[in-house]
């Protein structure tokens, strides 16, 4: 109800000062300006108060006798409401109803695209006092068009100064899909990309801004810009208070030609109050281009600033006249008038050279439009808007200011003067952070490497010694028993579970201890050793167990056929030559290289500030990753299979004369039951390096362990036990021996002893005899003796 009475006010006004202007110089000739102002509507309706101070300026303009004498200038007006089409059928009827009208002024953008574009088939001049699109810059689409309001792009030099003066990198945009805001948007991407700034989102929505502001929110948008019409500009930022999109961390830029309590006007799609309106706009900052002269000197135009401001005051007529629509631009209003005045001067003054008259103007007259044309691109004075002068697009060369809003006030902070890049601070309003401080552009995300836990590393490590150690004794003692070729095999099988020890110092390296050329290095390595060091392992036992189970299986064939070194050698090289080729190809098609997996946001334990902490994990891979471990497990598996499958079948294979295959099936069904826990689990946890690395190392520490101790520790005890037996059985034959020839000894004493008494018998038997006289009987005695 208060819009339309302002709007019959207005339309009052410009009653009472056509008369009045009419009254006053009516013995002059007329010069028509056409005007079509907003004066209602859903867009932007500045007429309102623009309306008011272009009444003035004819006022003023009129009633100087050095300007346009002879004539004056008259206003007919037409509501466009904004709306294009409407304001199409406005300008035919000012162009077509009335009498000719020398020059077109218009408002807003929408208005102005259309009308800009066709006016120059009837050779007019288009002035525009509130049409900020930077697509009218376009000089091919709008020939003949001028305009006291700064394109919208002026603000742009102005908002990336400022993301400069505070180190801001990460811009976020939200606009309202109008050709003017898409226009602003794309000439800001531009500028901030020469800039080394980046827009990293943009949000745009034609009439419900919900999810735009959502967007804004999920990409963790801080600075953010910006660009729609008032009404709009009320639904955004109450969807912003609903989203938490407002407070230390965020800064909003808007645009600054808004009235100054345009977001306590309530509308029954924004369910926002006021207070909360507040809460989300404080500390909000609007660029806009200088619209009300600084300096406190009379301009061209006989005013001060504050004398204009006063007298639109008073015409206005109402409490806070800051509330209408418009009031904003109404000095680029006045200007405009006076910039029309000032030309159309010097045009009368310069036909007058060549016999003519601007008073034979008509539509088809092309000569005195270029001349009006000429003059309007010159014209170049101080007005209550600032100094004013075109470019040769026809666009107002302004300064800029910046506003912030705090405790629901607007202060000027700053003021920014393109042409020579001075941003003016205002001393007098310096700029107040919430936090006391500039916002972050973006949570700071502080990268974390996440690396093996050092006690966890260094206790797997310490384990792996061990396990070597364990190989080492065992392969010194098995030296000592490379009598056949199963003991090649056992050593063998020794040296590939400690190659794959190794392993487990290289799985512990990361970026603590390597850079990534490093890493890569270490990480191909370790895929070589791992494969070659399980095929030595493993293949020693698949090979030892094929023989068991060939001796079982072939019984027609000798024990010294299945023992045949070719062919014991034969399976564990095939075996590693199968690696090899795949290896080699792997490595030839499908280089690995190192990449940087990143994981979920996290906050960081007792911080304040705004960080978040983004753990990072680098681990190597390759094209086909899948295929090649899928193809290295798919023919390892296999094996692992067959080797139960073997072991299973020669279970019985103890009463054969190869003692240790009962140990060699147990070292098999470790190595395969790790195996087949590990791969699976390994795809699973993936990620975690912790737990990856502690799982990859326990299971080749305890297959490695286990197996050197089924497969030698046996032997090593035999080895003791087989000497001890030895040794005894020395001793034993040495005492039976000695037994022996004591006896024969002792039976020889005894025998000698019998001779000797024996002889002694026959010594007393002769000491005892006595010889006969007689001759016959001496040959008696010497015959029985």
């Amino acid at each position: 109800m208060s819009g339309v009475c302002q709007t019959l006010m207005m339309i009052v006004v410009l009653s009472c000062g056509i008369v009045k202007v009419q009254s006053k110089t009516k013995e002059n000739k007329e010069l028509l300006i056409g005007g079509l102002f907003p004066m209602s509507g859903d867009g932007w309706s500045g007429g309102q108060a623009c309306l008011p101070a272009t009444q003035m300026a004819l006022k003023d303009v009129n009633n100087r006798q050095d300007l346009l004498p002879g004539y004056t200038l008259k206003l007919s007006v037409k509501n466009s409401e904004c709306q294009p089409g409407l304001g199409l059928h406005k300008m035919y009827e000012l162009l077509y109803k009335q009498d000719t009208k020398i020059v077109l002024l218009s408002g807003c953008s929408l208005v102005s695209t259309f009308v800009a574009q066709a006016a120059h088939m009837w050779n007019l001049i288009v002035l525009s006092y509130g049409s900020s699109s930077p697509a009218l810059s376009n000089r091919d689409r709008f020939p003949t068009f001028f305009r006291t309001h700064p394109s919208a792009t002026i603000n742009n030099p102005t908002r990336v100064k400022m993301f400069q003066q505070w180190g801001w990198k990460r811009i976020a945009t939200i606009q309202q899909t109008e050709e003017v805001f898409t226009s602003t948007v794309q000439d800001l991407e531009e500028r901030l990309k020469d800039s080394g700034i980046e827009i990293a989102v943009r949000a745009n929505f034609l009439t419900d801004p919900e999810h735009a502001v959502r967007t804004l929110k999920r990409q963790d948008a801080r600075i953010i810009v910006g660009v729609f019409y008032e009404t709009m500009a009320r639904k955004v930022m109450c969807q912003a208070y609903k989203q938490k999109l407002y407070g230390k961390k965020y800064v909003w830029f808007l645009i600054g030609w808004y009235p100054d309590n345009w977001y306590m006007q309530s509308e029954s799609d924004v369910n926002c109050t006021v207070d909360e309106m507040k809460a989300v706009l404080e500390g909000h900052m609007t660029t806009e281009a200088l619209v009300l002269y600084k300096e406190k000197n009379v301009t061209e135009t006989g005013l001060t600033a504050s004398k204009f401001t006063e007298r639109l005051n008073k015409a206005l007529n109402v409490s806070d006249p800051t509330r209408i629509v418009g009031y904003v631009e109404a000095p680029l209003a006045y200007d405009a008038i006076w910039a029309l005045a000032f030309a159309l001067n010097r045009s009368i003054n310069s036909l007058k050279l060549k016999s003519m008259s601007i008073d034979d103007f008509v539509y088809s007259n092309q000569q005195i439009a270029e001349d009006i044309y000429s003059s309007v691109n010159r014209t170049k004075f101080l007005g209550v808007s600032g100094p004013v002068s075109f470019t040769a697009q026809g666009d107002r060369i302004s300064w800029t200011q910046i506003e912030q809003m705090t405790g629901g006030v607007y202060k000027k902070i700053a003021f920014y003067d393109y042409s020579h890049d001075v941003l003016e601070w205002n001393s007098t309003n310096p700029v107040r952070w919430i936090d006391g401080r500039p916002p972050q552009d973006s949570t700071i995300i502080q990268t974390e490497l996440l690396l093996i836990d050092q006690t966890l590393y260094i206790t797997m490590s310490t384990l792996a010694v061990l396990g070597i150690l364990c190989g080492v004794i065992a392969l010194c003692y098995t030296t000592r028993l490379m009598g056949s070729v199963l003991w090649d095999l056992n050593t063998l099988c020794v040296v590939g579970f400690i190659v794959c020890l190794l392993c487990v110092f290289m799985s512990g390296l990361d970026g603590r201890y390597l850079n990534k050329d490093h890493l890569l290095v270490v990480c191909q390595i370790k895929a070589w050793t791992l494969c070659v060091g399980f095929t030595l392992a493993y293949g020693s036992l698949f090979s030892k167990i094929t023989v068991v189970y060939r001796m079982n299986t072939k019984k027609k064939k000798s024990l010294k056929q299945e023992l045949s070194t070719l062919q014991l050698a034969a399976i564990v090289g095939f075996l590693l030559l199968v690696d090899l080729v795949i290896l080699v190809t792997w490595h030839l098609v499908n280089t690995q290289y190192i990449i940087t997996d990143s994981f979920a946001l996290e906050n960081p334990q007792n911080s304040l500030q705004d960080i978040k902490r983004q753990p990072i994990q680098q681990h190597c891979t390759s094209e086909n990753l899948h295929i090649w471990i899928g193809l290295i497990f798919s023919y390892k598996g296999l094996l692992l299979i067959i080797g139960v499958l073997f072991s299973y079948d020669t279970r019985r294979a103890d009463q054969q004369p190869f003692e240790d295959g009962r140990f060699i099936r147990m070292a098999i069904y470790n190595v395969a039951v790790l195996s087949f826990i590990t791969a699976p689990v390994m795809l699973i946890i993936n990620g975690q390096q912790n737990a990856t690395f502690t799982f990859l190392s326990a299971a080749i520490i305890l297959s490695s362990i286990i197996s050197i101790g089924l497969i030698c520790l046996p032997k090593i005890l035999r080895l003791h036990s087989s000497s001890k037996n030895a040794s005894n059985e020395s001793l034993h034959l040495m005492t039976a021996c000695n037994n022996q020839q004591y006896k024969q000894l002792q039976q020889q004493n005894d025998k000698l002893k019998e001779e000797i008494k024996q002889k002694e018998n026959i010594l007393h038997m002769l000491r005892d005899f006595k010889p006969s006289k007689t001759t016959d009987g001496n040959l008696e005695s010497t015959a029985e003796l």
